[in-house]
């Protein structure tokens, strides 16, 4: 037995194999059936394929605002939570676990950036952990973006870590097998724990203090659940940049979170902006030529100026960020020599090599405990059948999937090669788990 065909244990749960599907936005909506059906349809093929543990994307905590891109899915909703447990059910089915991610967008959300959203709520604020940034405020006066921050008093912080514990807890009702805590990617759990946001001088201005209260909260409302979350550093943020989470202050976080009672972590390079750090690989020029997704654009992004200069600054992105598999595995493997809980790896992981030397298989210390895919799921949405079989992903990283997706188009991959190349390997039933294609 391979080391990503192992079980591992995370806060008494016991995942039967080492390949997680990392959370990607599903794009699924919320509050009805069919966003479940969404759901349905999007997870329970990875399970059916093998995976061993199934993230829920980016769930929001509060009844409005938050959304950090269109139809997400709210979780604050007990009677809505209730009917996801045709989803849980449906991962069980195939002796899978699943665990939601959840989240709030915090400065990131839609009424900072999404035209169409700003029309629609014009009165609607962003919560903020603190005054926002210079580069924010700079940016607002520019007319780029629309910054409307209300910080956070300490009350308010506290009610906002019980909303996270409320959610947890009609998750665990439904079905769900653990909790994920987003903490990076710009959002409000990142704030907290950055200095470049969080110049609170209360208790709350050591972010780690709000890791706990939330800690606590999951476990009055859900128990002793499975709780992880991502350990962010900001060591991909711009040079102008001064202050940051550092890599020495990222090990001691995850130190922290491991004595607070964290059952698992995700360490993670990341920008304090929302950039191609997060995603990396080649610039998507087929996603921003698609004419018919020109006019998405530019309801999004506020105009057709707007929009043009947004794919100029990705553009640019793309070139400063390179792909190496597994770009977090350096930090990652500093940080399971820090702490006694799983560490879990995720970061443009393509190659089944890949997977098995950094759980270990070639004979050097492990660099992680479980090992993430995530866009490569929107090109083979059953691709741990190919995976745990030796196999590589069919993923370019050409990111043609993501800017679609600011329009609030679903995740699927829109690169002629790989869709081809996925309609003959299922045409060879390369997918049915029995198979040796």
């Amino acid at each position: 037995m391979t080391a990503l065909e192992a079980p591992v244990d995370i806060g008494g749960v016991t995942v039967p194999n080492r390949l997680y599907r990392a959370p990607v936005l599903e794009c699924a909506g919320t509050g009805d059936e069919a966003a479940v059906d969404a759901l349905v349809d999007e997870l329970e093929p990875t399970a059916e394929s093998g995976v061993g543990l199934v993230f829920q994307g980016a769930s929001v905590v509060t009844e409005t605002g938050g959304f950090a891109a269109p139809n997400m899915t709210r979780m604050h909703d007990p009677e809505f939570v209730a009917r996801l447990e045709r989803l849980t059910d449906a991962i069980h089915a195939h002796e899978g676990k699943i665990f939601v991610q959840l989240a709030h967008g915090g400065l990131r959300s839609l009424s900072l950036w999404h035209g169409e959203y700003r029309e629609r709520y014009p009165d609607r604020r962003q919560l903020a952990v603190s005054r926002p940034p210079r580069a924010l405020r700079l940016l607002d006066r520019a007319g780029i973006l629309s910054l409307k921050p209300h910080v956070l008093s300490t009350e308010e912080v506290y009610d906002l870590a019980e909303q996270f514990g409320r959610s947890a807890g009609y998750a665990v009702d439904a079905g769900y097998d653990g909790i994920h805590l987003s903490a990076a990617n710009m959002g409000i759990v990142q704030q907290f724990l950055s200095p470049y946001y969080n110049r609170r001088d209360d208790e709350f201005g050591d972010g780690v203090r709000f890791l706990e209260v939330v800690h606590d909260a999951v476990r009055d409302h859900a128990g002793n659940v499975p709780l992880i979350t991502k350990v962010p550093v900001e060591t991909d943020s711009p040079p102008f940049v001064r202050s940051r989470i550092s890599r020495s202050s990222g090990l001691d976080m995850a130190q922290r979170l491991d004595e607070i009672g964290y059952d698992a972590l995700v360490p993670v390079l990341v920008s304090v902006f929302w950039d191609m750090s997060i995603i990396r690989g080649a610039f998507p020029d087929r996603a921003w030529a698609a004419a018919d997704l020109q006019s998405a654009y530019e309801t999004a992004f506020g105009g057709p100026r707007r929009a043009r200069a947004v794919e100029l600054l990705n553009r640019l992105q793309a070139r400063q960020f390179d792909r190496d598999p597994g770009w977090n595995a350096d930090f990652c493997r500093q940080v399971r020599r820090r702490v006694d809980v799983p560490v879990l790896l995720e970061g443009g992981l393509r190659a089944r090599a890949d997977c098995d030397r950094y759980l270990g298989d070639d004979g050097n210390a492990p660099a992680a405990d479980m090992v993430g895919m995530a866009r490569p799921f929107y090109a083979e949405p059953r691709l741990g059948t190919r995976l745990l079989a030796g196999h590589d992903a069919l993923c370019a990283s050409c990111n043609n999937c993501t800017i679609p997706q600011v329009a609030g188009e679903p995740g699927r991959c829109r690169t002629p090669s790989v869709v081809r190349a996925q309609a003959r390997l299922a045409e060879e039933n390369a997918y049915e788990r029995d198979s040796k294609t």
